[in-house]
């Protein structure tokens, strides 16, 4: 907070710390644009934490007529696929196809009316136009092959568990994205890298952020913002604003005193399974289809576990979103579907999350059939005596926001009349750099570093977390006056680099380490020691008491609980 509240003015005042908003950030600073960010809760906290963890070109979105934004999407697949290898990944899909020619009659109505009617499920006739089409958007630069089309007796030699009562399997790639919370840091890290471009101090850097401080009203004298953490308050001024705070922009312009009614966000819930049947059954590709009420859902394997998603329902806003237990039989149901002979049961459920997709009003279109592109609203608003410019991002999805920060960034320049310096297209993102290209490379990296206290497996453990980006905290960890150990609770987080997380990642809660800059909660790791243990080691860096430890153990506990379904249990009997 101190470094915004110390120089309380910025050409561009970002609010939001969703993807879009971080990555609007790091375009604007690449630009030598002076631009701050605040983010009300923690970095990719809301929808952009939520999603389904897929780089796709959403082939449904042809159904839509959606042509430019699948081809923008593909396009953006692929580039991810080059610049953030460390954590976009190619994602093998096979599609069960259970009829020829179902949804033929119904799909024109829905392309000339976005109307959805009644369920119908597509059967292999549409499939293979569409997917025909989703390949041609790869022509140029494309980096992962056609798509295939098998029928039942091969299909189901490559996936047996599947249901047999399929007449195809259609298998194209698209990608996933294991960690979207640490992507979001890197993009924010190198916002704030090239804010210091010049060999500027951190004081006079061109590129600030802080999580945890909301924009809460605008005064006489500009823009509050308020620490979501101490209470403190302080004013702001921008010659722009950007609202870029997802479903929540209607709320976000309200509080600035000028309402809109842009936004008419839906739910959407997964769940994460520990269940070895079901991830083998999957054969290490995403099964995506549509189930009998007309929803696309997938199940995909996730290191060694399973997620599953995801529900489409209108969202209400006065409530949080959580995973209902009507969702998660929906959930179970559609396993069952495609995957009938695998029993799946709630305690094999280790994380449930939910989120709000930032998508616009929708009176009269059915939620699954909703734009996903955006469109940016302009409005001006009188702030401290001048009249400022407000640009509102309505709509955008995960994979896009690359080519999304850079429209909304040219937009912003444009007001500001400066000129694009560089484009972010072919910019490798953060630990993307220089990352290992095959396993034999990430072999031989891990081989490089494992040295001293430093095991290959803390070697993986870390490169896996921050690509090549581990370089600096092996460096940090070996730096240390004593050999970096890990914690006894696991062997993924250790003391010192809790330290390092706490110096470099602005950690607000010990829930953030376990949510979103580590992998633990998602997998179902936490246990109360380590909760204990994370909570020790964020006391020294950041003055906790014994008592604000266990304040924010119990608050860990609580959010874990209410938002994704986990109840901390102790590793002693």
């Amino acid at each position: 907070m101190e470094a915004l509240r110390s120089r309380p003015h910025a050409q561009v005042l970002i609010i939001g710390g969703g993807i879009n908003g971080v990555g609007t950030f790091r375009d604007l600073a690449l630009q030598g644009v002076e631009v701050a960010l605040v983010e009300r809760g923690d970095y990719c906290q809301g929808a952009s934490g939520a999603s389904s963890h897929m780089i796709h070109g959403g082939i449904r979105y042809l159904e839509n007529g959606e042509f430019r934004l699948v081809r923008e999407s593909v396009v953006e697949r692929n580039r991810l696929l080059k610049i953030a290898p460390h954590y976009v990944k190619p994602l093998k899909t096979t599609i069960p196809i259970f009829s020829t020619f179902s949804g033929i009659l119904a799909a024109p109505v829905r392309f000339l009316t976005h109307k959805q009617g009644k369920p119908q499920e597509r059967g292999a006739f549409l499939i293979k136009a569409g997917l025909t089409m989703y390949d041609s958007f790869s022509r140029d630069g494309g980096t992962v092959p056609r798509h295939e089309f098998k029928g039942r007796s091969k299909a189901l030699a490559e996936l047996p568990a599947l249901n047999p009562g399929i007449k195809y399997a259609a298998t194209y790639y698209d990608a996933s994205v294991h960690n979207p919370e640490r992507l979001t840091l890197d993009v924010l890290q190198d916002g704030e890298k090239a804010g210091l471009a010049g060999g500027g101090a951190a004081g006079t850097a061109r590129a600030r952020a802080t999580n945890y401080l909301a924009a809460t009203a605008v005064t006489a004298d500009g823009v509050e913002l308020t620490d979501q953490l101490t209470g403190e308050s302080f004013t702001f001024t921008a010659d722009v604003l950007v609202n870029t705070t997802g479903a929540w922009v209607d709320a976000t312009n309200t509080a600035m005193g000028a309402e809109t009614r842009f936004m008419g966000g839906t739910k959407g819930s997964h769940i994460v399974l520990d269940h070895p049947g079901l991830l083998a059954a999957c054969n290490g590709r995403e099964i995506f289809f549509e189930h009998t009420d007309g929803r696309i859902v997938l199940i995909y394997p996730m290191g060694d576990r399973v997620l599953v998603g995801t529900t489409d329902v209108n969202a209400d806003m006065a409530k949080d979103a959580v995973c209902t237990e009507e969702e998660i039989d929906y959930f179970f149901d559609l396993i069952g579907h495609v995957f009938p002979e695998i029993p799946v049961t709630r305690n094999e459920i280790v994380y449930t999350f939910s989120g709000v997709r930032p998508l616009p009003r929708h009176d009269e279109t059915a939620p699954g059939f909703v734009s996903r592109d955006y469109r940016i609203e302009r409005s001006d608003r009188a702030v401290a005596g001048a009249t400022v410019p407000v640009l509102s991002l309505v709509g955008g999805k995960w994979t896009t926001f690359r080519a999304l920060s850079e429209h909304l960034a040219n937009d912003v320049l444009a007001i500001l009349g400066a000129e694009r310096k560089t484009s972010t297209a072919k910019l490798a993102i953060g630990g993307g750099a220089g990352f290992p290209a095959t396993d034999a490379g990430v072999e031989a990296w891990i081989a490089a570093h494992a040295t001293g206290a430093i095991s290959a497996s803390r070697a993986g453990v870390l490169l896996t977390r921050y690509g090549t980006r581990a370089d600096t905290v092996i460096a940090y960890l070996s730096a240390g006056a004593a050999p970096d150990v890990p914690f006894e609770s696991t062997h993924e987080l250790s003391t010192r680099e809790i330290a390092f997380m706490v110096e470099h990642e602005q950690i607000g809660h010990l829930v953030d380490v376990l949510i979103r800059r580590t992998s633990l909660a998602f997998r179902g790791l936490v246990t109360a020691e380590l909760l204990a243990e994370t909570a020790a080691a964020l006391a020294g860096p950041l003055g906790w008491s014994k008592a604000k430890q266990q304040q924010e153990i119990r608050h860990a506990e609580d959010v874990l609980d209410r938002f994704h379904g986990v109840q901390v249990q102790s590793l002693i009997a």
